[in-house]
């Protein structure tokens, strides 16, 4: 009775994305690799309604629809899921924002964030190594005891230039996090990221930071100094 409960909600789930499905927003989000019309607003405001089902964000992610999988980590409770369930997760949600959303709303809280970013971190696969990377810059951030943090900055200065986009975007976050929260290692930070260049040219709108490491580390780094000398 559950199951059949269950597949009635999908169906009516999968009939409401179809109808928030909207063109021009799936041109936009076309142009980032993703490929479903959804606003990410109205999105949220159905997992509101949804609140958190388990049952129902397993079957909505059994789907494939990307759609349907943003929603399934809206409404999930990501400690219910194994890690094997999580490394299969990541490596069929390709999606970017399925990627991006996948690892900060679900693998962040789980209780085996840790072996999964040691997994993922080595992998051959460079969009799981990404995720392996968004973990690490995790840590650098708000645990970095225990991270080689000098060896860190080694593989970043050896690999970031030619790493392939999403990589590539992991590892200059994590560059820039050490040379944000670590006074130590700062110095190398932004002498890595002048030399190496990634992202300087990178089109960025008014009133935002820069994801050139250089930039991104002094800016964050002023406005920490900033409010502590509030």
């Amino acid at each position: 009775m559950v199951m059949v409960v269950v597949e009635v909600m999908v169906a009516e789930v999968m009939a409401e994305l179809a109808a928030l499905e909207d063109p021009k927003a799936r041109a936009v989000n076309e142009k980032h690799g993703d490929d479903h019309g959804v606003n990410l607003g109205k999105l949220r405001a159905l997992a509101k309604r949804l609140k958190t089902q388990q049952e129902l964000a397993c079957r909505l992610w059994e789907t494939g629809d990307t759609a349907a999988r943003l929603l399934a980590i809206l409404v999930c409770r990501p400690k219910a899921f194994g890690r094997d369930e999580l490394d299969a997760m990541l490596r069929e949600g390709r999606r970017p924002k399925v990627h991006d959303w996948l690892v900060n709303y679900v693998v962040k809280k789980s209780p085996h964030a840790e072996e999964l970013r040691l997994v993922w971190f080595a992998d051959p696969d460079p969009v799981v190594a990404s995720a392996g990377w968004a973990l690490t810059t995790e840590r650098v951030a708000k645990k970095s005891d225990g991270l080689d943090l000098a060896g860190l900055l080694d593989v970043i200065e050896a690999e970031m230039k030619d790493a392939p986009d999403r990589l590539q975007w992991a590892m200059n976050h994590c560059l820039a996090q050490i040379g944000i929260e670590h006074a130590e290692h700062r110095a190398r930070a932004l002498a890595i990221g002048e030399r190496l260049g990634v992202l300087k040219d990178y089109p960025t709108p008014p009133g935002c930071t820069s994801p050139y490491a250089p930039v991104w580390i002094n800016e964050l780094v002023r406005r920490k100094n900033d409010k502590t000398a509030d």
